[in-house]
């Protein structure tokens, strides 16, 4: 059947399709023939409209979209498909041949239109892909699809935070402002692309000196699409409320007490989720975009009556500074709330040097090393000749492709001794890690070539929050397993490990499994990591793309993953001394 599109949006994005890859399987999966289909629900700007064309891209099906304008109207987000006079008993019998439908903005479809929707799931010969916003009330009819269990629901949440670096990649933004507006935007990726934009065509991007990277410092620019977010907040909050949120908004990152603000002001606020109290009596404000807004549109003498000298910070920041020492003290580097120094970074100011090197590291161990270098150019940036910062940085470049190779020893003693570890060399690291301790288990278990225990080790140290060296003990756990089947999973997870380190090169991770292809294989899998098409690599190579499909199809299958953008880390690259 032909493929009928009726809609005003834009599906197709100036940014690639990025991360989704589970969340794409599950969509496809459910609209493949004798399934009934799917819903996908999410706040606005989630990316569902995106995630539902690529997941029916190349098959055959319609799709219809409710607007706002057309809500009272019976059918109309149907007009193209249906007659000018129809019923619902026939038009349900004439869609009964669509195999797929997809129903966008579902929310805001009129009554007959969202019954005929739920006709069509009751008698299941139409698989349908139903998207709708949360938040916004629906037509009784359509929220039965999910809570009658007509369909399958899928509740789509906001893009990680490696995903978002992933589709940032393209804007060279250095990981510092990346990791300031995945937080800003919390999942709206049309608020993302729009202050993407207005910073860049406002000439607010910094480069870097010596990065090739940007960075955004300073006040957040109040464009369109953050009046539209803001604009729902301060209409509700009344003027006393206002007043509250911008006392709120001049206060961060730290909270105000609770005992210095109206009970019957915020008791309104609460409930509209607008701030968050937390255990200690502090008071916040629930969205980081609501600050930033709130302080851009605040008039000078409003802002300077209301503003936070910046050294009364001081104390915050250095107690954020000690829980980070005292766990990574406890070899636990899971992510830790830690906003008064991302604030000061945000906004300009300079950072201690001494709290720099701690982020850095913690940054480092977990395996996120672009934010572990700029955290400490941040502090060379205040105090230029801060040896601890310069260590860090070049630890943290050490395993960066583009980076040098790392010289002298890890700050830690103890991250030193379990580089041995990391370099495949663990009688060297023999009775010198702590007893019982996650780096001795990955110790024991390579000494004794065990790669069940080395997949359990990598376990135990990705939910300590070290994916690094997680990827490499799974990376070692391939070359140990003498079954294929266990080695391939110990390869796709290593892959998936890796990839959440920001391009860490390290000798562990490098030619990871390519020894098993065919030369050939190997040949067209580095192009194709090297970022060539498979027309380009058909060209290279004077072969014809087909057969340069079946060659990368077969070299996918041996390495246990089907995505290119995996590839980058099982081809080999030069060795690097471990940090």
């Amino acid at each position: 059947m032909r493929t009928y599109e009726q809609d005003a949006k834009t599906l197709e994005s100036p940014w690639p399709f990025t991360g989704r890859a589970d969340e794409l399987e599950l969509v496809r999966g459910a609209s493949a023939a004798g399934r009934p289909g799917i819903v996908l629900t999410g706040p606005a700007g989630h990316g569902k409209t995106r995630l539902i064309t690529e997941a029916v891209r190349g098959t055959d099906h319609a799709r219809v979209t409710g607007t706002p304008e057309a809500r009272e109207l019976p059918l109309a987000a149907f007009a193209h498909l249906l007659p000018d006079t129809v019923s619902l008993p026939r038009a349900v019998r004439m869609l009964s041949g669509v195999r797929v439908l997809v129903v966008d903005d579902a929310q805001l479809l009129d009554e007959t239109s969202a019954a005929l929707v739920h006709q069509l799931a009751v008698h299941g010969r139409t698989r349908l892909v139903v998207a709708a916003t949360d938040g916004v009330p629906a037509p009784a009819a359509v929220s039965r699809l999910w809570t009658g269990e007509l369909l399958p629901r899928l509740a789509l949440g906001p893009l990680s935070r490696e995903d978002t670096a992933q589709l940032l990649a393209g804007a060279g933004l250095e990981p510092l402002t990346v990791g300031r507006l995945h937080r800003a935007c919390r999942g709206d990726l049309r608020l993302l692309r729009d202050l993407v934009a207005a910073l860049t065509g406002a000439g607010r991007l910094t480069p870097l000196p010596g990065t090739g990277e940007r960075a955004w410092r300073g006040p957040l620019p109040v464009t369109p699409a953050v009046r539209e977010r803001l604009a729902p907040a301060l209409e509700r909050s009344g003027p006393g409320g206002r007043d509250a949120l911008e006392r709120l908004a001049f206060a961060e990152p730290l909270p105000v007490p609770l005992d210095e603000l109206e009970p019957d002001v915020l008791e309104p606020l609460e409930a509209d989720g607008l701030i968050h109290v937390d255990d200690q009596g502090g008071v916040t404000l629930a969205h980081p975009l609501h600050g930033a807004a709130l302080r851009a549109v605040a008039g000078t003498l409003r802002a300077r009556r209301l503003a936070r000298a910046v050294d009364a910070h001081g104390p915050a920041l250095a107690a954020e500074q000690r829980t980070l020492v005292r766990r990574m003290e406890q070899f636990d580097v899971r992510p830790v709330p830690a906003p008064v120094g991302e604030w000061l970074v945000a906004e300009g100011v300079p950072l201690p040097a001494g709290y720099a090197r701690v982020r850095a590291r913690f940054a480092r161990l977990r395996g996120e090393l672009r934010e572990a270098a700029a955290w400490a150019r941040e502090g060379l940036r205040e105090t230029p000749s801060d040896t601890g910062c310069r260590a860090e940085l070049r630890l943290a470049e050490g395993q960066l492709p583009e980076g040098r190779p790392a010289g002298g020893g890890d700050p830690d003693d103890v991250h030193s001794v379990y580089a041995a570890v990391r370099l495949g060399a663990p009688e060297r690291a023999a009775g010198r890690l702590p007893a019982g301790s996650v780096l001795a288990r990955h110790a024991d278990a390579l000494a004794r070539g065990d790669g069940a225990a080395l997949d359990r080790a990598a376990e135990a140290l990705a939910e300590r929050g070290f994916l690094l060296y997680a990827a490499e003990a799974r990376a070692q756990a391939v070359r140990a397993h003498r079954d294929p089947r266990a080695a391939r999973l110990s390869r796709t997870r290593a892959v998936a490990l890796a990839r959440r380190c920001q391009g860490a090169r390290t000798p562990a991770l490098t030619g990871l499994v390519l020894g098993e292809l065919t030369v050939r294989q190997r040949q067209i899998v580095a192009l194709a990591a090297a970022g060539l098409s498979n027309r380009e690599i058909a060209e290279k190579l004077t072969l014809s793309v087909r057969t340069v499909g079946n060659h990368l199809y077969s070299a996918y299958t041996r390495l246990g993953t089907g995505d290119r953008g995996a590839l980058p880390w099982l081809v080999d690259a030069p060795e690097r001394e471990t940090a």
